[in-house]
């Protein structure tokens, strides 16, 4: 059965993103602005603009979210470690974090769990989210059920297909695959490559919690249209 989704309910699943590596701090700001405007559920940064997206967000429910090990995933833990730990310090709700790759498609399992849990100790205790980045466009079917399992076991709180700087971004097929295998108990975020509200809606009928999307704006204003119809 299908589910309608209001706008409002729409927007509280979007993470509007703000990660381009040429973006100014004037980006930074009218992405905030974005965010409260529709009321998304977080603004996501760069690690070094989290002080200013915090002030940009004060007063509004709008959470923020900040990228750890962004975008290959290669940091040491100690390193993801201190990103999270300074991401919080400066206001981040919300940690999207890029696991080791290279670690998972290596076969080295104890790796890439050491380095979620790295993150979920500097976050869990300060009752910070961590969602991680598979990048599912370099894994095989095997390999992202292997990443979400590991992912669940190091304490994360979501799985998240893309870092939108890959290959290839969400895919029903692997979305999917990722609620299939810990959908129920971690959440389920689609991110790369939603730019419309019909594919918006796609993901969210399969059950995701939260998208990535940086047409956030093109995504709400039909939303918005089509409640008006």
């Amino acid at each position: 059965m299908q589910k309608d989704f209001t706008a409002a309910a729409i927007a509280e699943t979007l993470d509007h993103s703000a990660l381009k590596p040429q973006m100014t701090e004037a980006d930074i700001i009218k992405a905030c602005a974005v965010g409260k405007k529709y009321r998304t559920a977080s603004v996501c940064v760069r690690p070094t603009d989290a002080a200013l997206a915090k002030k940009e967000l004060a007063g509004s429910q709008v959470k923020l979210a900040v990228v750890v090990g962004f975008p290959h995933g290669y940091h040491q833990p100690e390193v993801k470690a201190l990103e999270s730990k300074l991401a919080i310090d400066e206001g981040a709700d919300e940690l999207d974090m890029v696991l080791n790759i290279g670690a998972l498609l290596s076969g080295n399992y104890d790796l890439v769990e050491k380095d979620i849990s790295a993150v979920v100790k500097e976050a869990k205790p300060r009752g910070a989210l961590v969602k991680v980045i598979l990048e599912t466009c370099y894994l095989s079917k095997e390999q992202i059920v292997t990443a979400c399992q590991l992912s669940e076991a190091a304490g994360a709180n979501y799985v998240k297909s893309s870092t939108g700087f890959g290959t290839e971004g969400a895919t029903v097929e692997v979305i999917q695959l990722m609620l299939n295998t810990v959908g129920g108990r971690l959440g389920v975020k689609a991110s790369g490559g939603i730019r419309s509200y019909d594919k918006a809606v796609t993901f969210l009928q399969l059950g995701c919690e939260r998208l990535g999307v940086t047409a956030t704006e093109a995504i709400m204003t039909e939303a918005l249209q089509r409640e008006q119809l």
